[in-house]
């Protein structure tokens, strides 16, 4: 029996989106690692954190759910994020909280295919980069992308909420 190759992934719910979209993609498998986040996936692909976009879900006061997309790099104000939006505050959810709103285990999250229709917001520097990586709907898997895809599929809006870490 031949092996499989490696550099292949199966489709996950993001990747069925992109593809029906006819979204062009660049596909990046990498050693997934529990808590490694952005900068480990950037590090062990050798790419710059700040083109690896970290999609995270988040919740405003009235527990109504919203993903943000963030530079691998960066943390979110949420201060500054909820003042843009028109929420009163916003906090990130809980891991099973997440997981239950995108169908996505955490640290495999993509914004695209999630579970549950939820408002998308980016961070507007992101939309100036040529190209990003970003979660492909399964830990250790990221796709490169033009991030305008994120305004054209997600109808991702554009906030300026990020701190450097």
């Amino acid at each position: 029996m031949a092996k499989k190759d490696k550099a292949h992934v199966s489709e996950t719910p993001a990747t069925a989106v992109l593809r029906a979209a006819k979204v062009a993609f660049t596909e990046h498998p990498y050693e997934y690692l529990e808590h490694g986040g952005a900068q480990h996936s950037a590090a062990v692909l050798g790419f710059d954190p700040f083109t690896v976009v970290k999609t995270l879900v988040m919740q405003d006061q009235d527990a109504k759910p919203l993903i943000v997309l963030m530079h691998g790099n960066r943390t979110v104000s949420t201060k500054n994020l909820a003042r843009q939006i028109g929420a009163k505050s916003v906090e990130p959810c809980k891991p099973e909280v997440a997981q239950r709103h995108s169908g996505y285990q955490v640290g495999g999250t993509s914004p695209f295919g999630t579970r549950r229709a939820m408002p998308v917001y980016v961070e507007s520097s992101i939309l100036d980069l040529p190209r990003i990586c970003i979660n492909g709907g399964r830990r250790g898997y990221l796709v490169g992308i033009d991030p305008q895809v994120c305004v054209q599929l997600l109808g991702a809006k554009p906030v300026q909420c990020a701190l450097a870490e």
